[in-house]
């Protein structure tokens, strides 16, 4: 008898590089004692005392959920969501009133729509997303999903741990080869830690509106940024003054995940200041009904914090990931000077690249997959291994290519603080080990 055909797509699928070596542990058949998982975003720190609250009663009297009731909300989202989003953005000083805000189920559907919204049609080289590599791969991902394409620039990390961005002549180059329909930025970049200033982003700016390209802004991490005398940046704080036209060009990506520490409350957003865009997105979006009822209600609570408590509280994450993340940095290069480290800049990520210390035809899928399928190394007597995101899929590398992460791996700063100080030795230690054998 005949077996069902899976599509060409489906048979082409492999996990995504940031859940990889996840899903290879779950499938090791001897687990060693401990297992730090430092290979996907996945925050561990509670989530904004306003949201706890209303998290812990949802059966209170004034809670849509009172009676047990859960109804799909308006496909655009509960306006006190909504306001939520904007609520943040004016608190850290930014003009909403121009704003128009749908809710998501997370991020990642932001993501998905934002390609339908602004590439050329299914199954044609139309009007790319633009992206600067390495870029975060779910783009990349999505795109292949629903049949849309991407062209990217590349940057390089040197080995003073700085990715420089690609000169403007290049992007603009690859712009009238490419003829994109929008310009994807990260200014607080997954998976670099990189961090944009104003400069950068308004130079970005003046050739999305020469090309009459979207500027799209991927704000997840906006206000997680660590040099002394840096400034919170956004692509909400440029506008016509700064780029004539500039404004209704201009989307974010938002989410609730990584600031306000509820990645499993899959809440997102697509804000801009384009009613057209949204009116469509809003339609395109209806097929899917609408974002969770019952996240959008959690996260409605920062609809009526005020300032002093947006700002409070974004202060203090960024305190608990500088010292998290420098102590890490610090580690790894006193374990192994040899390593390459990004600078420790923004966002909750560092890419270490190991190309200096390892023999020729190192494969950083291999080593991650050793990693979670049988490598384990003693720990002050516990027999531990590391899961980290190989970074080869964070590249949008064509056919010839060489893929520069072959070599690097992206860290997360989500375990608590005990755990993350075990992750430079446990990064060296698993690493030697693999070489030995290899």
């Amino acid at each position: 008898m005949s077996k069902p055909i899976l599509s060409d797509h489906f048979k082409s699928r492999t996990p995504s590089d940031v859940r990889l070596a996840q899903m290879k542990y779950d499938e090791r058949k001897v687990k060693p004692e401990a297992v730090i998982n430092v290979g996907i975003g996945n925050v561990s720190l509670p989530t904004n005392p306003a949201m706890q609250k209303r998290m812990f009663a949802l059966d209170a009297p004034e809670s849509p959920f009172s009676k047990g009731v859960i109804r799909y909300t308006s496909t655009a989202g509960f306006v006190e969501c909504q306001d939520a989003f904007k609520n943040i953005l004016k608190c850290e000083g930014f003009d909403t009133e121009k704003l128009i805000v749908q809710i998501t189920d997370g991020g990642s559907s932001s993501m998905e729509l934002l390609l339908v919204g602004v590439c050329g049609d299914a199954g044609t080289d139309d009007k790319p997303l633009m992206m600067i590599d390495p870029a975060y791969t779910n783009y990349i991902s999505f795109a292949e999903r629903i049949g849309r394409t991407t062209v990217t620039v590349k940057r390089h990390l040197s080995d003073d741990g700085k990715f420089s961005l690609p000169e403007l002549d290049k992007i603009e180059e690859t712009i009238k080869n490419n003829n994109p329909g929008a310009l994807l930025v990260i200014p607080y970049d997954n998976p670099t830690g990189q961090l944009y200033d104003y400069e950068t982003l308004k130079e970005l700016a003046k050739l999305c509106v020469k090309y009459n390209m979207w500027m799209v802004s991927d704000e997840a991490y906006r206000e997680l940024f660590y040099e002394e005398g840096s400034q919170l940046v956004s692509i909400w704080g440029i506008t016509d003054a700064d780029v004539p036209g500039i404004e209704g060009r201009r989307i974010s990506i938002e989410t609730t995940s990584k600031v306000w520490n509820a990645c499993g409350l899959r809440i997102g957003a697509l804000i801009t200041d384009n009613p057209e865009f949204n009116n469509r997105s809003v339609a395109e979006y209806t097929a899917n009904l609408c974002a969770n009822a019952i996240g959008q209600y959690i996260f409605g609570a920062l609809a009526h914090e005020n300032k002093d408590q947006i700002v409070g509280w974004c202060k203090s994450l960024r305190e608990y990931y500088k010292e998290l993340i420098f102590n890490v940095y610090n580690g790894l290069k006193e374990q192994e000077p040899g390593l390459i480290v990004s600078s420790p800049d923004a966002s909750i990520y560092s890419v270490i690249d190991v190309r200096n210390v390892v023999k020729p035809g190192f494969d950083a899928i291999d080593f991650v997959l050793y990693c979670a399928q049988e490598g384990s190394v003693n720990y002050n007597g516990v027999e531990t291994t590391l899961l980290v995101a190989p970074l080869k899929g964070f590249y949008d590398i064509k056919s010839g290519e060489n893929n520069p992460g072959n070599t690097q791996f992206r860290i997360s700063f989500v375990e608590t603080p005990e755990n993350m100080a075990k992750v430079p030795e446990l990064f060296v230690k698993l690493l030697r080990q693999y070489e030995a054998q290899r």
